[in-house]
């Protein structure tokens, strides 16, 4: 069953529910996961979303903040929702499709601005997130499955606009991007935008801050797609839908997506 999946940190579903329609309508994944979302699981616009073919979700939600939701066209059932670090957050869902694979959804935490745990309470939430994601798969191990998400975390020196003047800024600090490669290690994840895109300069995520986000490019790449071993050959196709960081009123990222001939 060959399918086609993105994730999308989408920074409120409800206010930008036009622009995920505008993706699903365009683009036709199969599956979307989104993070962010900024909205309890009842206020998710479920029905703009159905009447696109998108008939399924499995969703943990709360006002205001995190959130994350998985949309599909493909019938699917809620395996799980972590609660890593003990947060009270909803920042994890995970569903199988009725071919046996599991989709987890993460949204890990972007950790404030200093990267110090003793002066940012923030950044050792986001260290202890990871490295719970790191012990779960260790002692689970997952099978026959993919893991996606807004990860706040560019592991590579070229998934950053400059490697060097990064390596103090949160999302690319030596701690945060050792303790990723732990996590993918301890799954033996396969990094599936990695793998069809091996070299050169990748990004999904541009911040607001900059006037010209698209001239300056200096860009990370924070959104992610993993998969096992026992599939990860069957994935393909991966791409950043960078134009819709230029849509009009975007989330800052960008959605990634892979297809998997399974």
């Amino acid at each position: 069953m060959p399918f086609t999946l993105a994730t999308w940190n989408i920074n409120s579903v409800r206010l930008r529910e036009g622009l995920v329609a505008k993706l699903l309508s365009e683009e036709l994944p199969d599956v979307l996961c989104l993070q962010e979302c900024k909205s309890p699981v009842d206020k998710i616009p479920t029905e703009a979303f159905g009447a696109l073919g998108y008939t399924h979700m499995v969703a943990r939600g709360q006002k205001g903040y995190n959130g994350v939701a998985i949309l599909s066209k493909l019938p699917l059932k809620e395996v799980a929702a972590f609660d890593f670090a003990d947060l009270g957050h909803a920042r994890h869902v995970a569903a199988q499709l009725e071919n046996g694979v599991t989709i987890h959804n993460f949204y890990v935490p972007a950790g404030g601005d200093i990267p110090d745990r003793a002066a940012n309470e923030k950044f050792g939430q986001k260290l202890d997130y990871v490295a719970a994601m790191r012990d779960w798969a260790h002692r689970d191990r997952p099978e026959k499955s993919i893991l996606v998400g807004d990860l706040n975390i560019a592991p590579r020196e070229d998934d950053v606009w400059n490697h060097k003047q990064l390596l103090k800024i949160v999302s690319h600090t030596p701690v945060e991007t050792a303790l990723l490669n732990e996590a993918i290690d301890a799954g033996k994840w396969v990094d599936v935008t990695r793998q069809d895109i091996p070299e050169g300069l990748l990004y999904s995520w541009w911040s607001y801050r900059s006037p010209d986000w698209d001239a300056a490019d200096k860009g990370r790449r924070l959104d992610h797609v993993w998969a096992t071993p026992d599939i990860s050959n069957a994935a393909h196709g991966s791409r950043v839908l960078r134009a819709a960081r230029g849509w009009e009123q975007p989330s800052d990222h960008a959605p990634v997506f892979a297809s998997f001939d399974l």
